[in-house]
């Protein structure tokens, strides 16, 4: 890794955005048609830290916490879904409609949903508005889901969340045929709490899709589409096309609609459901972009086109060019909500921005937990995301002999995860973690040895022993040497990682 370069050394930035021009507009000439009707952005012109919490220290919260734990995880889990959000319709009625009580930026996609909500929310507390962020899954902790100004709701303030709304989630549950499901009481719990706080802001992730998910209850003035991929297909659809079409469900009347680079048909789909709502699109690529990136010192520096100009030397502490896209993709969100492109032409304050930036955390997000030999977590869990992650690595990472534990969900393309991950491992030890999803350890060494080669492949069902294979193999190549160790496949198993590596 380089240090933080000159400012001789950049591009011309107005060349490098031509250049993603010129790459962009290579689609279907169809889509002209489409985005004819469509009205576009253009004009000429943080956070607090706070990492992953862990268990209450106080043995009455823990119990109170793993009482409320326990509950909701005798409902529907969040993997299964109805095409209805009638249930939480209806608990949103008898808790008097929180949720139109304040603005919200809505984010949906296949990759990256969490980064960029983060990367959103840094912004927005960096120009001094209250937030409140809600999204998922959790790495460690079930109160992560749930956020204000930055950092997670206390153990005791979620306790008092969910009893407050218990006796309304128990009304509408005796009047539907079925019960409320886990994420939903967590969705109601969550715009209850902003309500309560209250929030100048939401910043809302989708738990999964869009039309039907539990979220889309919300009118969000700012629409947010990340890269859309083939995940969840079983449930979603199996081409980009009708994958977009379920995600194209939070774009409402009148709204902004900030699109992440997508593929052509997904693409199409989602600027047509633009042009029937009338909804206002940002593209990058065309609208707003990165227009330049170099690896620095614990992440990257950035060049950002937006929807009022440029922002150079943006330090972003977050490695890969994903990553990079992320946060182009916040920026015109964020000034979006501002009205930047819209009812203002200048940009947002500079200085403002690269503060926000500059404190982004993303935990579980390629996260260095451990040195010598280095240990990293990356919750890449299909292979869209294993992609990028792997990129990301031979990128920002000189390991000379990296070691792969990989722990994924029997639902997910897990064989499409491994290929994307075998060109940077030496070898990789499979593993699984404790979730009911996880797949089995041998039925993944199957697939592995597919992929790798038996004399690459180690199994280990129990995650410590994984960890330890990992880590001893990866010091065989000596202190100095340059070897590593990558934790991947699920968010679960990274959590437990985290856990397991003291981390939270």
């Amino acid at each position: 890794m380089s240090d933080l370069p000159h400012e001789d050394d950049q591009p011309d930035p107005l060349d490098s955005f031509e250049e993603i021009i010129a790459e962009e507009t290579t689609r279907d000439p169809d889509l002209a048609v489409i985005e004819a009707g469509s009205r576009t952005l253009r004009t000429q012109g943080g956070a607090p830290h706070a990492d992953v919490p862990g268990r209450p220290d106080d043995p009455e919260v823990d119990r109170a916490l793993r009482l409320v734990e326990t509950e909701l995880a005798g409902r529907w889990g969040e993997t299964k879904l109805e095409p209805s959000v009638s249930r939480i319709s209806a608990l949103m009625d008898v808790l008097g409609e929180p949720q139109r009580s304040y603005p919200s930026i809505h984010i949906t996609g296949t990759n990256g949903k969490t980064s960029t909500a983060r990367m959103i929310e840094a912004l927005l507390g960096a120009f001094e508005l209250r937030t409140g962020r809600y999204t998922s899954p959790h790495v460690q902790s079930i109160t992560e889901r749930i956020s204000l100004d930055g950092a997670p709701i206390t153990a005791e303030r979620f306790i008092e969340t969910y009893q407050d709304i218990k006796p309304y989630v128990e009304m509408v549950d005796s009047a539907q045929e079925y019960r409320l499901s886990f994420f939903e009481v967590l969705t109601g719990m969550a715009y209850a709490a902003f309500a309560d706080a209250p929030v100048d802001v939401a910043v809302v992730e989708v738990g999964m899709g869009g039309s039907w998910d539990a979220t889309n209850v919300i009118d969000g003035d700012v629409a947010v589409v990340t890269p859309i991929d083939l995940d969840h297909t079983d449930r979603l659809g199996g081409t980009h096309a009708e994958i977009a079409t379920e995600k194209s469900g939070i774009i409402k009347q009148d709204a902004t609609v900030i699109l992440a680079q997508q593929p052509v048909d997904a693409a199409q789909v989602l600027l047509k459901k633009a042009v029937e709502v009338d909804a206002t699109v940002a593209r990058e690529g065309l609208e707003f972009g990165v227009v330049a990136r170099q690896v620095a010192v614990g992440g990257q520096l950035l060049t950002l086109r937006g929807l009022g100009g440029e922002y150079p030397e943006v330090y972003l502490p977050l490695h890969g060019a994903h990553q990079a896209h992320n946060a182009a993709v916040a920026l015109a969100a964020v000034e979006a909500f501002f009205g930047v492109g819209a009812q203002r032409a200048e940009p947002l304050d500079v200085d403002t921005v690269r503060k926000a930036f500059a404190a982004v955390t993303s935990p579980g997000r390629l996260e260095t937990v451990r040195r010598s030999p280095t240990v990293v977590l990356d919750a890449a869990h299909n292979p869209a995301g294993a992609a990028a992650t792997a990129e990301a690595v031979r990128e920002a990472f000189d390991f000379t002999r990296l070691i792969g534990v990989v722990g994924a969900s029997g639902d997910k393309n897990v064989r499409g995860l491994l290929e994307a991950f075998e060109p940077i491992f030496a070898e990789v030890v499979v593993t699984q973690n404790s979730s009911h999803r996880a797949m089995d350890a041998d039925a993944l060494a199957a697939i592995a040895v597919e992929v790798f080669g038996e004399e690459r492949v180690q199994v280990e069902p129990r995650l410590p022993d994984a960890l330890e294979a990992a880590i001893t193999l990866a010091e065989e190549e000596g202190e100095f040497a340059g070897g590593g160790v990558l934790v991947t496949g699920s968010v679960i198993t990274v959590g437990e990682a985290r856990l397991l590596l003291g981390k939270g």
